[in-house]
């Protein structure tokens, strides 16, 4: 319940005795009238708690409402500033929504939150590939490799973001150290294919092919491009 809740005193008359006689002094017992005026008492509502906002907000992603999700998430920070599934989950969003400099600020915050993790770094760098900040984007991508250089999502993004810029050696030496040779050039391939470079994403998944044989997704990329 929002606002004020309002608690009524009711006050009740009681009769006692019968009737009394007019001008009888000795008469005894009345009616306790109430007043003209009824007063209220009021009392604030608990404050909703950073849980409850988080709560409304994941309810609001799966709803597809993301300004709603961004407020609550925004609301349960403001309650909890160090609430870190909140700080996360409104950088997600915002990354979602394309409000690129608040989602930059937010996990340039977790990042502070979670003690500079790896995890944190990668999703700051993913935001500034997104928001076409190449130079940032690898910083940060290079900062959560130094963190955790087991970290595979950040070897995979890092890597895919180098061979979306032609830098194809540096690209293989990142996703070779979380992929099969076959597996990097298949997705070599899928890179090219989505820029239209169609030879070279040919020329990728025979490769694939001739480093497994069985790798049916380059198979079927291959089929389909020709």
């Amino acid at each position: 319940m929002s606002g004020r809740a309002f608690i009524v005193i009711v006050a009740v008359g009681v009769l006692m005795g019968g009737c009394r006689k007019k001008n009888d002094p000795n008469a005894r017992g009345g009616q306790v009238a109430l007043g003209d005026s009824t007063q209220f008492e009021s009392a604030e509502d608990p404050p909703i708690s950073a849980d409850t906002h988080f709560a409304a907000g994941q309810l609001a992603e799966s709803q597809d409402q993301l300004p709603r999700a961004v407020d609550q998430y925004q609301a349960a920070l403001k309650v909890d500033p160090k609430f870190q599934p909140a700080m996360f989950r409104l950088g997600t969003v915002q990354t979602q929504a394309k409000m690129f400099p608040e989602a930059i600020a937010t996990w340039q915050k977790y990042i502070k939150a979670t003690g500079g993790s790896a995890a944190a770094y990668n999703n700051l760098g993913f935001t500034y590939e997104l928001a076409r900040q190449p130079k940032e984007a690898e910083t940060a991508y290079k900062q959560a490799i130094a963190k955790d250089p087991k970290y595979q999502q950040v070897r995979m993004n890092y890597g895919l973001m180098l061979a979306r810029q032609a830098r194809k050696p540096e690209a293989m030496q990142q996703l070779s150290t979380v992929l099969k040779p076959a597996e990097v050039h298949y997705n070599l391939g899928s890179v090219y294919e989505q820029q239209g470079k169609t030879e070279q994403a040919k020329a990728e998944y025979q490769q694939a092919l001739l480093l497994d044989a069985n790798l049916h997704d380059a198979r079927a990329r291959l089929t389909g491009l020709k």
